[in-house]
């Protein structure tokens, strides 16, 4: 039997996939881009083969390039965004778009469409709410499950499996229909700590009681690690892996990270929840773990069993930020397309700026983050985003100044949803990020000196997929239990101290933050 584990992290644009030794090294790292379908505004859908097939290509070049050999590979398992895949009868793809075509047959984690229909459940004041943070979401799949059934009723009629897309890639790896604690729970209005873990009363309020047998859901969720068998002949096959490679219950791909930079923690839960996990790139979601449960309104759960076994998580986000700092660029007049070298260029000139004109530099600026609602600690889908101190000036310094502004709003972002956790018996002082936000050096500055925490940079240099390899060898057997593989394979990181000098400045951009949202709701109140 080989000790080499393969993890494999699908996000919003591409699918990744890295080869770890049993101590968490990671051997090789391959990228392969995924496609996305956006036909109305708030609609984002993905075309789940076309995500299978980039999984396949990206583990086969990983194993490539590990130059290790396919019986080498002991375990397989899958992080992903908690999309919707909906696969009618023969599992083949089952349309969820306006467009009718087939192709398109998961709805997007970001996808807006069920607006309407999260408010709907939120209205209920049912209980399985008061494990939400109170409010419902429209990146949930209840309210996109609403969404089908009524405006797409053929393709309800016909639908039999719907799946988070982390459990799909288990399916299509194991054939096994079993799904995620962490997917059902967080995702799903499913109550792990509870027995049943379903609420029918709650689906059939909303008009989808026959959710689960549609859906062919179980009647229990199964917890993360959980060998579900050898890869199928297709499956190893497809990913150039042997029959002999065990695949491992996996989860959503933000709580995969929070697992590669918490999981070290495994064996001293009595302090992990002076510990955050910040898992920033396209959004941010933070994750906090206790051992007892603390619902905090607008806020997501407290869920049980969802990163480590036995341990209560709260999760926050934020659900545009590195999209937003691509937005801004693209929207502005001297900005264009938000690659790696434009967001180096604006950097760059930021900090000449700053070294320029001190702790004043575009003071006058300010921004509330909420381009695409405000998933914590507001739990406002509807929210909007504001921009104070705008003048003619359409020069790349003023992109650089608004820009800089962008990102503090964002990193202003996280202390609001730190202080509702710590309102609620947290003592967070440290913070651990992962994610692409640790390539911009001002958002890593920003989130030492805005939040007044330590932050924790992960040494490894994928800590979701190190959090997934965990899973991984767990099902592989190379360790007794998730907690042990998390502790054998965790990497440790640098520390970043927050700025005394900057503590001033940005306490009062705090004050002001907060006042735009009080500003922004008496607008609101007044249209």
């Amino acid at each position: 039997m080989g000790d080499r584990v393969v993890a494999v992290d699908v996000g919003t644009g591409s699918a990744r996939a890295g080869v770890f030794a049993r101590n968490g090294d990671l051997l090789s790292r391959t990228e392969h881009p995924i496609l996305m379908n956006r036909p109305k505004p708030d609609f984002a859908e993905h075309d789940s083969e076309d995500i299978w097939q980039a999984v396949c290509r990206a583990v086969r070049a990983a194993v490539a390039k590990a130059g290790i050999a396919a019986e080498d590979v002991a375990g397989i398992s899958f992080d992903a965004t908690c999309s919707l895949v909906v696969r009618d009868r023969n599992g083949d793809p089952l349309t969820v778009s306006p467009s009718g075509e087939n192709r398109w047959d998961t709805i997007v984690w970001l996808d807006h469409r069920a607006l309407a229909e999260a408010d709907e459940c939120t209205a209920t004041g049912h209980r399985v709410l008061d494990y939400i943070g109170g409010v419902m979401s429209p990146e949930m799949e209840t309210p996109k499950l609403m969404w089908l059934k009524r405006n797409l009723p053929a393709s309800w009629e016909n639908a039999s499996y719907f799946l988070d897309l982390a459990d799909y890639l288990t399916w299509r790896a194991s054939g096994s229909l079993e799904r995620s604690q962490c997917t059902l729970t967080c995702k799903w209005a499913y109550l792990a700590h509870e027995e049943p873990g379903w609420s029918q009363d709650f689906f059939e309020t909303l008009g989808i009681a026959d959710m689960r047998e549609k859906g062919t859901l179980p009647d229990e969720a199964s917890p993360i690690g959980k060998d579900l068998g050898p890869l199928t002949e297709e499956a190893a096959a497809e990913l150039g892996l042997s029959r002999t490679c065990r695949v491992g219950v996996g989860l959503i791909d933000a709580h995969a990270g929070a697992l590669g930079v918490l999981g070290g923690f495994a064996g001293n839960i009595a302090e992990i929840d002076r510990h955050l996990a910040l898992i920033a790139g396209t959004s941010s979601c933070v994750m906090a773990l206790s051992q007892a449960p603390r619902p905090a309104p607008g806020v997501w759960g407290p869920y049980h069993g969802v990163v480590l076994p036995d341990c209560w998580m709260n999760e926050g986000g934020q659900s545009a930020t590195g999209a937003l700092l691509d937005h801004i660029i693209r929207w502005h007049g001297a900005g264009g397309e938000p690659d790696a070298a434009m967001h180096r260029r604006i950097v760059e000139r930021v900090q000449q700026l700053r070294a320029e004109e001190g702790t004043g530099f575009a003071g006058r600026v300010h921004v509330l983050p909420d381009f695409h609602g405000n998933r914590s600690p507001l739990a406002d889908p509807h929210a909007v985003g504001v921009i104070s101190g705008l003048t003619l000036d359409a020069s790349f310094d003023s992109l650089c100044r608004l820009y800089w502004r962008t990102a503090v709003a964002i990193a202003l972002g996280v202390r609001h949803i730190l202080e509702a956790l710590n309102a609620k018996g947290y003592t967070i002082d440290t913070l651990h990020v992962t994610g692409g936000h640790i390539k911009n050096p001002l958002l890593m500055e920003l989130y030492a000196d805005a939040t007044r925490c330590t932050v924790i940079e992960p040494q490894a240099e994928d800590a979701m997929l190190l959090g997934t390899a965990m899973v991984a060898a767990t099902a592989a057997g190379l360790y007794p239990d998730l907690a042990a593989a998390c502790t054998g394979m965790q990497k440790g990181g640098l520390e970043r101290r927050p700025s005394l000098e900057a503590r001033e400045a940005l306490d009062r951009d705090y004050r002001i933050f907060l006042e735009m949202h009080r500003q922004r709701a008496i607008l609101d109140r007044m249209t």
